[in-house]
């Protein structure tokens, strides 16, 4: 939606740039200053909504709770298990994780009314995935494993924000949201997610030791 009003607004920005022209050419000053000051202002708003669009690609608007993924646990030694992970847009992949649990974040993106009416909504983005230790001083001490599932972008909502405070007059909230259950025993689970945050939902708990 973002792309669609960047385009919008280009072609607006282009019929405008061609007012100017003519009123150049006829010398109709007025009509010169107004055109070049719309096409100005076109201009940088689909820029702005161009910028959001780049910055947003990876990111799912979120409406209800929904499934963001499958995820497979299978233990293969003493604290360290295997997740498989199959994404609802059909990508799957494996990490070989050590710990007691598996943890997934993701960074949440809620847009201010204003921003709803022009199609923006809460989406998400998955970012990582590790595992994790019970004990705080495992935390510490133990091999950390840790990867990313998040899309590789140029820019990142995130990042712009930051950077740009004009942003803020359309973007509500960011914020990352975090999830963790134990990994100890074959598993298949289910990586919800609604616009409270992350949760995991047990599907099934296989019984059978991998032979």
């Amino acid at each position: 939606m973002p792309g669609t009003i960047a385009i919008l607004f280009a072609v607006l920005c282009a019929f405008f740039f061609i007012a100017f022209i003519m009123a150049f050419k006829r010398k109709r000053f007025f009509g010169v200053v107004v055109n070049i000051t719309l096409v100005i202002l076109l201009l940088a708003v689909s820029g702005l909504f161009g910028m959001i669009s780049i910055a947003t690609h990876g990111y799912h608007v979120l409406t209800h709770e929904e499934s963001a993924a499958r995820v497979n646990v299978e233990p293969t030694g003493p604290r360290k298990f295997t997740a498989r992970f199959r994404f609802t847009d059909g990508r799957t992949v494996a990490f070989d994780m050590a710990g007691d649990e598996l943890y997934v974040d993701a960074h949440i993106l809620k847009w201010k009314p204003i921003a709803n009416f022009l199609g923006l909504h809460t989406s998400y983005e998955l970012d990582r995935v590790s595992g994790r230790y019970v004990k705080l001083d495992d935390e510490r001490d133990k091999l950390r494993t840790v990867f990313s599932v998040s899309q590789k972008k140029t820019v990142d909502m995130f990042d712009l924000r930051e950077k740009y405070p004009i942003l803020k007059l359309l973007v509500d909230t960011e914020y990352g949201s975090a999830t963790f259950i134990m990994a100890n025993r074959p598993e298949e689970m289910e990586l919800r997610v609604s616009t409270t945050g992350l949760l995991i939902r047990h599907i099934t708990r296989q019984t059978a030791q991998k032979k």
